[in-house]
């Protein structure tokens, strides 16, 4: 399966991705292409460094249709099948979801749906909650919604800082993401309601 990552910053999941592609750890993963929507993201060297192709596509003014148009050009250019959010800091019109619908996922700093949106990690440090962690899921036209591929928790301790948890949440999504990426690669699916369940009982 041919797959486009999107980032904005500095790629931490797109290069656990890339690493696990390339380490044989997705089976049947061809990454084709990374894109920024931000010319100084260090995460564009990071894939080239790994030999991946890699482009940028801003908005520079326009609406983000016209945004999405362009970069659902480039993705379909490069016969891109699977598209995963890696730090993709905008939200996603309808008019992408549905150019690729079922075929887009995400990873997010909680156990959705608790703390959807931005700033994950304080949310839940201010809630007071004793667990978070990192969903991936399909992307659909809600904010951080879709069903549910994998979650992996970690536990919310009470000297906990916004960034302290963070960096505990990502060494979990780093883990998450390939593994979720696996399963999505196999076909090994279905989708039911709002969670993905594993077809086969390995």
């Amino acid at each position: 399966m041919n797959v486009g990552i999107l980032i904005s910053g500095r790629g931490s999941n797109m290069t656990a991705l890339a690493d696990a592609v390339a380490e044989g750890r997705v089976p049947g993963a061809r990454i084709r292409l990374v894109v920024s929507d931000k010319p100084q993201a260090a995460g564009l060297e990071a894939a080239r460094a790994r030999g991946i192709e890699a482009a940028v596509v801003e908005r520079r003014g326009r609406t983000r249709e016209e945004h999405e148009r362009e970069l659902i050009g480039v993705l379909r250019a490069r016969s891109v099948e699977l598209v995963c959010l890696a730090g993709y800091m905008r939200l996603l019109s309808p008019c992408f979801v549905g150019e690729f619908r079922g075929r887009v996922l995400n990873i997010h700093p909680s156990l959705l749906p608790a703390f959807p949106g931005l700033d994950a990690q304080r949310q839940a440090v201010e809630h007071g909650v004793r667990v978070s962690g990192c969903t991936v899921h399909f992307v659909d036209e809600t904010l951080d919604g879709g069903p549910i591929v994998i979650q992996r928790a970690v536990p919310v301790l009470d000297s906990d800082t916004p960034d302290a948890l963070a960096a505990r949440i990502l060494f979990e999504e780093h883990r998450a993401y390939p593994e979720a990426l696996a399963l999505v690669c196999s076909g090994d699916y279905r989708v039911e309601g709002r969670r993905v369940v594993r077809s086969s009982r390995q």
